[in-house]
């Protein structure tokens, strides 16, 4: 069968995007669902800064690659061996498939599975190969998921079930930015009573870090970014106070709990000068590889610091998702303030050169409900 999806055909081109257009839509073929996957037409797909970490070369990947990771489809088909799942229902895509056999797997979600990891960077699904072509050639995936397109054929670990009364954006959503944000939060900030949460980013995954801590009920909550429009956000979202980072420093805030979401080494060494002693900096961004920043090992010790890496919120998808959805479902949780705007597949160049802006939240592709395979 045919697709229609959005392909990186080069990264590191010059901005601005919209006229570089690195990303072309074309016209693809797709295969039918081997054992162990599952076809699924797309319903919504959010723009994530992983996806422009691809774009600008930041995170280099094979090319060409059909990109989007954060989406959310009903299923249409199901290969050999998947009998969970049925034609209609609805499903989130999530970027980090868990294999279930690897001892990274056994961690509760601390470690990336190991062969989840090395699929998604040779381009591949986790059973192996390539599922899309055009002109004969293959077309990487991105992620597992490659959602920048009417329809795409995954593997069955890489989808978590989620009921109808879950929007399709908000259920995309739910996927990347809040598993990963919310999950920092939960599964390795882990606030206790009393304790203020501060996050350092405030874009899609800060945002739902900065929630998902409101939702909580712990502490106080603070919010840092430089760009004054997210600040007036976090307020509005529950925040009790929110700076730019150098007047946060100014000010010598401190939290038990501080969520760095930028990915960068400023908005990290940021992250650690605004943590308290005996607190838990939790750096989930992810900077280029080059990118280096300067701590004082000293004050690890003396004031008893902790620093965490959080990769996909250190969250056991399948598990977590349906937690946040229900959050979402008590109203405690609201997902549709992370949700900036809706786009049409045709305009991703310029809603990357929006995202890389600093200028949105999330950026959600919504394609046509009676696409048909």
């Amino acid at each position: 069968m045919k697709t229609t999806g959005a392909v990186l055909e080069e990264s590191g081109l010059p901005r601005p995007y919209a006229r570089s257009r690195p990303i072309t839509i074309v016209e693809l073929d797709i295969g039918e669902p081997g054992p162990g996957e599952v076809l699924v037409r797309i319903e919504a797909a959010g723009l994530c800064h992983s996806d422009l970490s691809v774009v600008n070369g930041t995170r280099p990947r094979p090319m060409p690659m059909l990109l989007g990771h954060e989406a959310a489809g009903r299923v249409v088909r199901v290969g050999d061996g998947v009998d969970d799942l049925a034609a209609g229902q609805r499903v989130v895509m999530t970027f980090l498939p868990r294999c279930g056999e690897c001892p990274n797997c056994d961690t509760n979600g601390r470690l990336p599975c190991t062969q989840g990891s090395a699929a998604n960077n040779l381009g591949e699904l986790l059973t192996g190969g390539r599922r899309l072509h055009r002109d004969g050639e293959p077309v990487h995936h991105h992620l597992g998921v490659s959602a920048f397109a009417d329809h795409a054929v995954v593997d069955r670990r890489s989808l978590v079930p989620v009921d109808d009364d879950v929007p399709a954006d908000v259920a995309a959503v739910l996927g990347c930015a809040v598993l990963t944000g919310g999950g920092a939060v939960i599964n390795a900030g882990k606030p206790t009573d009393g304790d203020t949460v501060l996050v350092v980013g405030l874009g899609g995954v800060g945002m739902a870090a900065l929630i998902t801590a409101v939702s909580l009920g712990r502490g106080k909550v603070i919010g840092v970014d430089a760009v004054a429009a997210k600040r007036e956000q976090a307020l509005e979202l529950g925040a009790d106070e929110a700076y730019g980072p150098a007047e946060a420093l100014a000010a010598g805030v401190r939290a038990a709990v501080v969520i760095e979401a930028a990915g960068n080494s400023r908005a990290f060494e940021t992250a650690m000068a605004l943590t308290g002693a005996g607190g838990t900096t939790v750096t989930v961004g992810l900077p280029a590889p080059t990118d280096t920043s300067t701590i004082t090992p000293l004050l690890l010790t003396a004031e008893a610091r902790t620093i965490v890496g959080s990769y996909l919120g250190s969250a056991v998808p399948s598990r977590d998702i349906p937690m946040f959805a229900q959050l979402w479902r008590e109203g405690r949780l609201p997902v549709e303030s992370l949700i900036s705007s809706t786009i049409a597949l045709a305009d991703i160049n310029s809603a990357m050169d929006t995202l890389a802006d600093g200028n949105a939240i999330r950026q959600i592709i919504t394609f046509d409900e009676e696409a048909s395979p």
